[in-house]
């Protein structure tokens, strides 16, 4: 068993680490919140984006183009070369959050026949480099502080490797913040996009201003007049660039709230251990401590016992 010093120590110990942890929880929580506030600054301009795009497609349906599913390319039936932009920590200490991103990438990566790995995070890289999966060791982007520069420059890298045929999809791996106690690992195609999705978007949208009420008679004259300049293709073009930069962004940002809202929550779980551990080291250093006592005085009344005996006996003599 223990002895005092032993437990005090172990106390300390405990102490000093509830004080990390306390102090890990704070930087997250305030983590979280720029997080948030980036995501819900940037929405409009992204559901904007999408907009345009559904209402380009809506009125050129027959319109081939690169960035789509109806090039010629992705009808014939070949071996696609697969990207994967994979989202993860630079860091640990945040539950199972980048165990469960990892685990989605290899089951993606079992899947396909030929694919590469570009990872975000230094964490996820370290991982597959020790893996020896295929990995794109130019692709060295950090996880922490995302910013619209950023996913602009892998936006430029990825569309670049997919213009050069060197990718036919591309794939986005990251987690989504469900609510702050459920997180969920997403897979998004960003390329080549789909056409019908966007088509049945305006769709959808026009049906919604239908039963509200909107003049949808008078929309219909107005499309009539439907012009780009200086062509939907090249607008397009420009269209998707900045969607997939928004998305790349969008993925960025939400990964970041759901890493440090998983850290949250487990330097929460650690402070709760470590206030239990306290607790229980507490009751037995006190009762070690009242033991001590309890023997100090026996041994003192005892001490006193024997010396009266003594004294009476030198008396009776």
């Amino acid at each position: 068993m223990a002895n005092a010093k032993e437990i005090q120590n172990r106390i300390k110990s405990i102490q000093d680490t509830m004080k990390i942890t306390r102090a890990m929880y704070m930087m997250s929580s305030m983590k979280l919140r720029k997080a948030k506030q980036k995501l819900e600054d940037t929405e409009p301009f992204f559901f904007g984006l999408q907009e345009q795009i559904s209402s380009i497609l809506y009125h050129f349906p027959d319109m081939t183009h690169l960035y789509f599913d109806n090039r010629q390319k992705d009808l014939q039936e070949t071996v696609k070369k697969r990207g994967y932009i994979v989202i993860t920590g630079d860091k640990g200490m945040a539950g199972a959050y980048n165990h469960n991103v990892l685990k989605e990438a290899q089951k993606l990566a079992k899947q396909s026949e030929d694919y590469k790995l570009y990872v975000v995070g230094e964490l996820g890289r370290q991982f597959f480099i020790s893996a020896h999966d295929p990995i794109d060791l130019n692709f060295r982007y950090s996880a922490n502080n995302p910013s619209i520069h950023r996913a602009r420059v892998i936006t430029e890298y990825i569309i670049d490797l997919y213009k050069r045929e060197e990718l036919d999809e591309v794939y986005i791996v990251y987690t989504k913040m469900i609510n702050s106690m459920k997180e969920e690992v997403e897979v998004k195609q960003l390329l080549p996009l789909k056409t019908h999705t966007f088509i049945e978007q305006e769709l959808l949208e026009k049906a919604k201003k239908n039963k509200s009420g909107y003049d949808t008679e008078a929309e219909e004259k107005s499309d009539d007049w439907f012009l780009i300049y200086p062509s939907p293709k090249k607008v397009l073009q420009r269209l998707v660039y900045n969607y997939v930069t928004g998305f790349i962004y969008g993925a960025l940002v939400e990964s970041s709230a759901s890493e440090e809202n998983a850290r949250m929550m487990a330097m929460q779980a650690a402070t709760n251990n470590a206030d239990a551990m306290l607790k229980a080291l507490s009751i037995q250093y006190n009762r070690i401590r009242q033991a001590a006592i309890t023997q100090e005085i026996t041994e003192v009344i005892g001490g006193a016992k024997a010396l009266k005996k003594k004294k009476k006996k030198k008396q009776a003599r």
